[in-house]
């Protein structure tokens, strides 16, 4: 009978509780349990990149409830890399770019693109031997609408440039064209075809660029846990003890201690979090920079490059409809993921996105890796340092043959190495350096590279040697000492000058240094960079000091990779200047390295004084000290790379007892004991 009696009860709250479902119930039940749409409706649930981090609090594939969609059509819909792509056009030579000239005044940036494409290996100035076709789609200072190219065809092969966000309406139907752009929406971004930028700002810098302001890896404890994003400009900070009220805009708490700091000031924070509005995606790229962790709140605009770069491993995707989950999960990260996360943000910044000619080149070596298949960058590549822009698949698909993966993957360079004898000036073949090196029990092969004006003694008058020698004969210009020639074997190179006097123990000595640090120049002779402030430049100087940041090419060991990078990838413009300077090759090669790994060389030992060393091409006869050439290089080659890429050392690596007051029997490399 009391059931019965409490039957009506029981009714009326049902009714009540769907009463309110039908009104649309509180905002929790919205979130916890979205409205299903009908079938064929597009959906754009935001992807969960960090799943381990942040768990979907709906069922897979169901739709935000309040995600906007655009109204706009998916510029040059039903285009496809299969479809619009003829890939037959770059059979042979790669990618080459060809630019259409401006029929009109452009911007400064414009001119900066220009400039970074016409100096790169993509560029070609004839349209015949062009497979893609660049357009820059802005219009012109003038106010008038960008001509139609004249070789459009339809837009096949052509890209469309745009570092700005832009409609999908353009000046002329974009055809079989594909855009890149910056900040594309997700509902219009054609995924494998279209190239998704950072969105720039107006001031980003055209070489070099900035470097990472993390100083500190790991979370200091008087660090700000959370920055935000604010529509008006500037970052919004909050410590540790913030409530979900710090994004809330409809929240009455109180959202705790806060700052505001100036846009031009990066956050110092751990986490960034930052609004999915396509106006918010310029913080993006101020988080990375920053070493602060993005988290991104629902964006509504595709990540840039995408296709290549693992956000997972740098930022976090996070619903913004959950925030009380977000800050929980935040504050739960453990600081070993934390690093991970910050770490990744600085090689991402540095690798692809500090500079506008990073930001161009990167776009040409996506369309690249399309063109020559995935296995063209693996996966490491895009996300390890030093990044894709470094590791020319024309050298090798393969990240086990390159120097700085040996250690990731586990495993060691080859176990000999090529000697290349630079003959340059007048003089004796060097027929004592010819038989201590190959005396050498790591040494594979010889090879004299003869740009003397002389021709080489016939083959009978060269010392006979165990390992192969080979005298190739070719231009007399100093860059040609570092041409990657198929006859080398090996992955170690030993560069040495003709003038140059070693002992069969510093070559082995020197070689298992290098095997222990197979991504670094380890030599002999160094020089030293310095700031002079009374010039207002860079300065540099051989006189002894304890600290170096360069080894001089007359005697060191090096990767034979880095050949292949001095050819290819380094500006035409550099490579003439060493040409036209020879002693400034020395400042080019190790600028060279030293940007890639972002390391020191190594200093090795000599084991009695020298007579007759001296860098190669110098001035200055036997007995002399190396003489650093024209300090006006060491400036040129800055303004190249943009920025000054050299790190300083105090390390010399010398053998084990190399000192010490035992048996000389017990000296594996006694001949280096100094008297």
């Amino acid at each position: 009978m009391q059931l019965w009696r409490r039957r009506p009860l029981w009714l009326a709250l049902s009714a009540s509780w769907l009463f309110l479902i039908f009104l649309g119930g509180p905002p929790l039940l919205r979130l916890a349990v979205p409205p299903r749409l009908p079938s064929g409706v597009p959906q754009s649930w935001p992807r969960w990149l960090d799943t381990e981090l942040l768990q979907s609090f709906s069922q897979p594939g169901e739709p935000p409830e309040d995600a906007p969609r655009s109204s706009q059509t998916p510029c040059g819909i039903g285009c496809n890399w299969g479809a619009c792509f003829n890939t037959s056009w770059c059979r042979g030579s790669g990618l080459k770019v060809f630019v259409y000239p401006a029929a009109g005044p452009i911007s400064e940036t414009h001119h900066q693109i220009l400039a970074s494409i016409e100096g790169s290996r993509y560029h070609t100035f004839s349209p015949g031997e062009a497979c893609l076709f660049l357009f820059l789609s802005l219009d012109t200072l003038a106010g008038e609408p960008s001509p139609m190219p004249l070789q459009w065809n339809g837009g096949q092969n052509h890209l469309v440039l745009s570092l700005h966000p832009a409609a999908c309406s353009k000046t002329f139907q974009l055809g079989q064209a594909m855009v890149a752009e910056a900040s594309p929406l997700v509902d219009t971004f054609r995924p494998r075809f279209d190239v998704a930028l950072p969105l720039l700002p107006e001031a980003h810098p055209f070489q070099g660029g900035a470097p990472g302001q993390l100083q500190q890896h790991s979370p200091h404890p008087e660090e700000t846990l959370l920055a935000l994003a604010e529509e008006r400009g500037g970052w919004r900070t909050a410590d540790s003890n913030s409530s979900a009220c710090f994004w809330d805009g409809n929240c009455e708490q109180d959202p705790g201690p806060e700052q505001t700091h100036h846009m031009v000031t990066l956050p110092k924070a751990t986490f960034c979090l930052i609004p999915g509005r396509c106006t918010d995606a310029l913080w993006f790229l101020q988080a990375l920079q920053a070493g602060c962790i993005p988290v991104l709140l629902s964006p509504r605009w595709e990540l840039p490059f995408s296709e290549v770069i693992d956000w997972t491993k740098a930022a976090i995707v996070a619903d913004e409809r959950l925030p009380r989950q977000v800050l929980a999960a935040l504050h739960e990260m453990s600081p070993t993921r934390v690093l991970a996360l910050r770490q990744q943000t600085q090689f991402l910044w540095d690798a692809y996105f500090s500079s506008v000619e990073k930001v161009i080149h990167t776009t040409l070596e996506i369309i690249q890796d399309r063109i020559f298949g995935a296995s063209a960058h693996p996966t490491l590549m895009w996300n390890s340092p030093p990044g894709a822009l470094l590791t020319l698949p024309t050298f090798s698909t393969s990240p086990q043959d390159f120097p700085f993966y040996h250690l990731q993957q586990g495993s060691h360079p080859m176990g000999k190495f090529s000697a290349l004898i630079w003959v340059g000036g007048p003089g004796q073949p060097p027929l004592k350096l010819i038989q201590a090196v190959a005396d050498s029990q790591h040494c594979g092969q010889i090879l004299i590279l003869w740009s003397s004006e002389r021709p080489p003694p016939p083959k009978g008058k060269w010392p006979k040697t165990e390992v192969p020698l080979t005298v190739i004969e070719g231009p007399r210009k100093a860059s040609d000492r570092f041409f990657p020639h198929s006859t080398i074997n090996t992955d170690a190179i030993l560069s040495l000058d003709a003038h140059c006097i070693l002992s069969t123990s510093e070559v082995d000595f020197a070689f298992v240094v290098w095997q222990s640090f197979p991504e670094r120049m380890v030599g002999f002779l160094t020089w030293n960079h310095f700031w002079d402030e009374g010039q207002g430049g860079w300065g540099y100087t051989a006189e002894k000091v304890n600290e170096f940041s360069m080894v001089l090419t007359t005697a060191a060991f090096y990767h034979r990779y880095y050949h292949t990078l001095f050819t290819h990838s380094l500006p035409q413009t550099l490579r003439t200047l060493a040409d036209e300077a020879p002693t400034c090759v020395d400042v080019l090669m190790n600028f060279l390295v030293a940007a890639v790994i972002k390391l020191p060389p190594i200093k090795v030992p000599y084991g009695k004084p020298r007579q007759g060393a001296r860098p190669p091409l110098a001035s200055g006869g036997p007995g002399q000290e190396p003489q650093p050439p024209d300090p006006d290089c060491i400036n040129l080659m800055a303004a190249g790379f943009g920025h000054m890429p050299l790190v300083s050392s105090r390390l010399r690596l010398d053998p084990v007892l190399f000192k010490d007051p035992v048996s000389a029997l017990r000296k594996k490399y006694r001949s280096l004991e100094k008297p």
